[in-house]
């Protein structure tokens, strides 16, 4: 049955519009207009609704019979309240756990951290011991995993604050919400209001810090750092119940409190929004009905009738506890034209939204409210000392909180201890506002038009080596890219890829080839051609010599190039090193090896390895920019052969993607390939 909806005000509040609805719809719609506007009541609708259909009879009944559920009473939070805590957030989380500590709990607040898409533990600190914290990444496991955890912490952004919220209020085992995020879409937050008053679930926020139970629980970033909180005096419960709006006014006030009072019992920050989940006056009629709680204060502002509901509570003898309030903004009244006041809800809006208005409205239902805020604090002083005169409050037992270890960063910045370090780097640093090669900011890279050579020259060798350096590098890069499928580094890669394997997987099952007998005798050849020319061996004594200790001479010899048909890549070397470098004292002692191999065997020419490795060892030497330490240091390293890796890396990912690109099958190699012998 659908009901229509006519009435201005009331469509002007919900709807702008005339509208069908069903009777769902109005009672979300209803309920959330009673809840918004407690100043009327049902009956009120009745003569709003101006359908004179015989449905209006049902609706009548329906008005009638309803029962309208309120927000949870009493005690919301206690010693053993654990949470869930929604988006991944290390410090919040760590102050809620130093919180624990600080109080005495016996176990952690949070019970376990949903972040979408991740599983596994989080590690923080419980006082002096790491705990693992259980992640899940779906709100259904976690709830399922911890039915004892009633709190739905919810640090989601305002796009997604909404959705996850409904579905932790859709949880059976969850009974407050608290949204952090500011900004969640003013229609998404109604609906979640409604949800929850009928399904007596409590809502706090959106745009809230949070809320505290003093020696008992705490959300989030609530009342700042452990130093504010044992200022404060937030380790241990106090006689008084603390609520306003604002978030960072009630850190401001848990301090202001402590100083007049025995402390807070319970402070909650309803958040600063248009529609909090939960309002002022219904946390104040949940402290009236909290023994502990002696008195109540209240920060309020302008904007809104929110304290308006108060005032009613006040009036009809719903609230018996003494109220000290304040309604924040009188100064808007400067102002001609509407003053937006930091918070959404924050307007300066018309007479009656004003704070002199409730502030008066608040007086005159028996609040005690002073004349400035300024006067706050004396007026909570007051009202405190009279209670206690009258021997309703008992005075609260001193304790001594436990010593938070600090944080080793935190401890480290302040100057009290010092650690060493667990890396060195001298290569890079990207502590500033850009990466750094060497020293050398990225910009200026890019903007100088620098190479890979240049780059590798300041990653690798640490300094900015001439122009014919680098790009001899930048060539060497480009003709060891690649030599084929059928070597033995692309054929593992081919077989690895054609297996399904990922890129990285299938790379480096090729790079795994390279050694002594596949692209990996560039040092080799450089630490045997440089020891031999240093020590001025000729020709024959270096090969002989080497031939009687049984090892091959690195950087001679190759598979398919002969002495008349010459590896093409060392050609190109050869002639630009000719061409460019200062020296070739190492590649032409090669040569002259070269000359004498060949004349044992055709195919013992010079090969790419022996190439680069002698004339890398002429460009060290060469350029004046080394000293025979370093130079020694760099072939004993194995600089030299991570050019060929890099170099052929480039080759072995072409290979990669190529037989991806083509859909090849898994490689079996054929039968009549293999000899099977006993």
């Amino acid at each position: 049955m659908n009901y229509i909806l006519k009435s201005n005000s009331f469509q002007h509040l919900l709807f702008f519009k005339p509208i069908e609805v069903t009777r769902t719809q109005l009672l979300v719609n209803l309920h959330f207009y009673l809840y918004h506007q407690p100043i009327l009541c049902a009956t009120h609708f009745k003569a709003r609704l101006e359908n004179r259909s015989p449905a209006s009879n049902s609706l009548n009944k329906f008005l009638l019979t309803q029962k309208w559920s309120t927000m949870a009473t009493g005690q919301i939070f206690s010693r053993t309240t654990q949470a869930l805590f929604y988006n991944y957030k290390q410090l919040p989380i760590q102050r809620m756990l130093d919180f624990d500590f600080l109080c005495g709990r016996e176990t952690p607040s949070v019970a376990g951290i949903i972040n979408p898409g991740s599983e596994g533990f989080q590690k923080l600190f419980f006082g002096q011991e790491e705990i693992a914290i259980p992640v899940h990444s779906t709100i259904e496991a976690a709830c399922a995993a911890h039915p004892t955890a009633d709190v739905f912490i919810n640090f989601a952004s305002f796009r997604s604050a909404a959705a996850s919220s409904k579905l932790a209020l859709k949880q059976p085992t969850i009974r407050v919400v608290a949204i952090i995020a500011e900004g969640v879409p003013e229609s998404d937050t109604k609906e979640l209001i409604s949800y929850a008053r009928l399904n007596n679930k409590v809502v706090i926020g959106p745009a809230t810090v949070g809320g505290i139970q003093a020696g008992a629980f705490k959300i989030g970033d609530t009342a700042g750092t452990i130093d504010n909180i044992i200022q404060c005096k937030l380790y241990r419960p106090g006689s008084v119940g603390f609520v306003s709006k604002s978030g960072g006014m009630s850190n401001e006030m848990y301090n202001t409190i402590a100083r007049v009072t025995d402390g807070i019992y319970e402070g909650i920050a309803i958040g600063g929004d248009v529609f909090p989940g939960s309002t002022l006056s219904d946390h104040v009629l949940r402290f009236n009905n909290i023994p502990q709680i002696k008195m109540i204060v209240v920060l309020g502002e302008l904007g809104g009738r929110d304290e308006y509901s108060l005032v009613e509570a006040l009036k009809s003898g719903k609230i018996t506890k003494p109220v000290c309030a304040w309604v924040s903004g009188t100064c808007a009244r400067l102002f001609k034209s509407e003053v937006q006041f930091g918070h959404a809800g924050a307007k300066s809006g018309g007479l009656m939204e004003s704070a002199q208005a409730k502030n008066k409205a608040l007086k005159e239902a028996g609040a005690v409210v002073p004349t400035s805020y300024e006067a706050f604090e004396s007026a909570i002083k007051e009202t405190f000392e009279k209670l206690s005169e009258e021997g309703k409050i008992a005075p609260v037992k001193e304790i001594t909180p436990p010593q938070i270890p600090e944080d080793l960063n935190t401890a480290i910045k302040s100057g009290k201890v010092r650690a060493p370090t667990h890396i060195i780097s001298t290569i890079s640093d990207d502590r500033g506002e850009e990466p750094c090669y060497a020293g050398v900011p990225m910009s200026t890279i890019v903007e100088k038009g620098m190479g890979v050579g240049d780059v590798i020259s300041l990653l690798w060798f640490k300094r900015s080596l001439p122009r014919y350096c680098t790009q001899f590098i930048e060539i060497c890069v480009m003709l060891c890219a690649d030599h084929g499928p059928c070597v033995s580094g692309a054929h593992n890669t081919i077989v690895t890829a054609r297996a399904g394997k990922d890129l990285v997987s299938s790379l480096v099952s090729g790079l795994l080839t390279i050694g002594p007998r596949f692209g990996g005798a560039i040092d080799d050849a450089a630490r045997y051609f440089k020891d031999a020319y240093d020590r001025k061996l000729t020709p024959y004594e270096f090969v002989e010599g080497m031939k009687k200790k049984g090892i091959r001479v690195p950087g001679i010899g190759h598979r398919i190039k002969r002495g008349d048909n010459r590896d093409k890549r060392v050609e190109l070397l050869q002639l630009f090193a000719r061409t460019h470098f200062p020296s070739t004292k190492y590649m032409e002692y090669a040569v002259e090896v070269e000359t004498y191999t060949l004349s044992k065997a055709n195919n013992l020419v010079m090969n790419v390895d022996g190439a680069i490795g002698t004339l890398f060892l002429d460009l060290l030497a060469g350029s004046g920019m080394f000293s025979k330490q370093e130079i020694d240091e760099i072939v004993s390293i194995g600089y030299l052969n991570g050019l060929f890796v890099l170099a052929r890396s480039i080759g072995l990912i072409g290979h990669t993607f190529d037989q991806k690109r083509l859909k090849q099958p898994l490689y079996r190699h054929p039968w009549e390939d293999v000899l099977y012998t006993k």
